[in-house]
């Protein structure tokens, strides 16, 4: 009695996956919950374990098949089997030989049959053979009763000929492969990242708007208090856990950039679900942190690391992603000095982090010191946010992060 291995529950809205690797081979052992095959997914990356124990007997999905939630990826059957070798990376499989076919003739293009322009309409003797001639299949009548004469004939040809459409034109040859390219199919998650972006794009009006912020207090705050920080809670004190909780701050006082369109309708979020953009190997993902007002900095520290973790290691699940009423992105990790994020759809704002770098500031009473200074962005979009609370909520975020002692005080 044999075992099938099905396509698990893969999440909301989720309904189909790619067979990314088969961890086993026909004919291995394998121990119930093993890993036995991995999916991927729009979102993540799933790995589906054995229902039960026994021997590989039939591998159903090869890698690269689509498979639906419930599909048969393959069987158990009872007994042992060979152990299993280290999984390879997995070849397309070499084309089976066709059978010889003899070649059909190519028929050679069907002789042109003079005809009236329009409704059966008759051409002189003169106009059909002119016709014939030149291979015109219609002509426009002009004579009694719309008949085409010989010199509707010739007055077609005198005209230009329409340029063809761009529908009608021929299919474009494809490029010549050049050695020094490779050619790589779009995994299922950069293809859903790339529709994602094109949608926000396409359906909302967004516009960014910039300030920069003084890190000074913020990292005479971190020195202080970063080794206490770390020997009580076990997790490093970031700039993260200020950045969310100056967001979460601002959100409190501006509450549009929080809200998203449904439908006719404008939803106003009582919560605050902060997505934090994260770069993987496989692309970009956004993992959210829950209720964000109510957790300590330590605790959006931790969910922050733990979330890295899981995404550098393949094993963040949909319901990490799920959901999230505005979004953070780090680009200064990557030395970015300015930039304009895109929209997490259906979320209606988003703010960029960059690079702190010093630079010349002048101070209040007039001096020139050189001070920490980061970029903020916030892209936002203008059928839910107006200029006034878009620039708003940023002059909010910088204002606490320039005197962090607000965030803890709400102000």
């Amino acid at each position: 009695m044999s075992t099938d291995i099905k396509v698990p529950t893969l999440g909301e809205s989720v309904t189909e996956a790619t067979v990314a690797k088969w961890f086993k081979q026909v004919g291995d052992s394998v121990a119930a919950d093993e890993p036995l095959v991995e999916l991927e997914t729009d979102k993540v990356t799933v790995e589906v374990p054995a229902p039960a124990a026994g021997v590989l007997s039939d591998i159903a999905a090869k890698v690269g098949d689509t498979v639906g939630v419930g599909a048969v990826l393959g069987a158990i059957g009872a007994g042992s089997g060979a152990p299993a070798k280290k999984p390879e990376a997995a070849a397309p499989a070499a084309p089976t030989p066709a059978a010889t076919v003899p070649p059909k003739p190519v028929a050679g293009p069907a002789p042109i049959q003079p005809a009236a322009a329009s409704k059966g309409d008759i051409a002189s003797p003169a106009a059909a053979k002119l016709m014939a001639d030149n291979n015109l299949s219609s002509v426009s009548g002009t004579g009694k009763d719309g008949r085409v004469t010989k010199g509707d004939v010739l007055n077609t040809l005198a005209s230009p000929a329409p340029a063809p459409s761009a529908q009608a034109s021929a299919p474009r040859a494809p490029r010549a492969e050049d050695p020094r390219e490779e050619r790589v199919r779009m995994t299922r998650l950069r293809k859903r990242i790339a529709e994602r972006l094109k949608e926000a794009q396409n359906t909302a009006a967004m516009l960014t708007t910039f300030n920069e912020v003084d890190m000074t207090a913020l990292n005479a705050a971190r020195a202080q208090y970063k080794d206490g920080f770390e020997k009580k809670h076990g997790v490093k004190l970031g700039f993260m856990s200020f950045f969310v909780k100056a967001c979460v701050t601002a959100l409190k006082e501006w509450p549009a950039v929080n809200a998203e369109i449904d439908g006719d309708d404008l939803v106003y979020k009582n919560f605050y679900d902060i997505g934090v953009a994260v770069g993987t190997p496989n692309g970009l993902v956004v993992p959210v942190v829950r209720d964000c007002d109510k957790l300590t900095f330590a605790e959006v520290e931790k969910t922050i690391g733990d979330y890295g973790k899981k995404a550098r290691d393949g094993k963040l699940a949909i319901d990490d992603m799920t959901g999230g009423t505005f979004t953070i992105s780090n680009g200064g990790v990557y030395g970015s000095l300015m930039s304009t994020p895109i929209l997490n759809p259906p979320q209606s704002g988003i703010l960029g982090m960059h690079k702190t770098q010093m630079r010349p500031m002048v101070m209040p009473d007039g001096k020139i010191e050189a001070r920490p200074m980061m970029y903020l962005a916030l892209s936002y979009d203008h059928r839910v946010i107006d200029g006034r609370e878009a620039v708003s909520f940023l002059v909010r975020v910088k204002e606490c992060i320039e005197d962090p002692q607000r965030i803890l005080l709400d102000m």
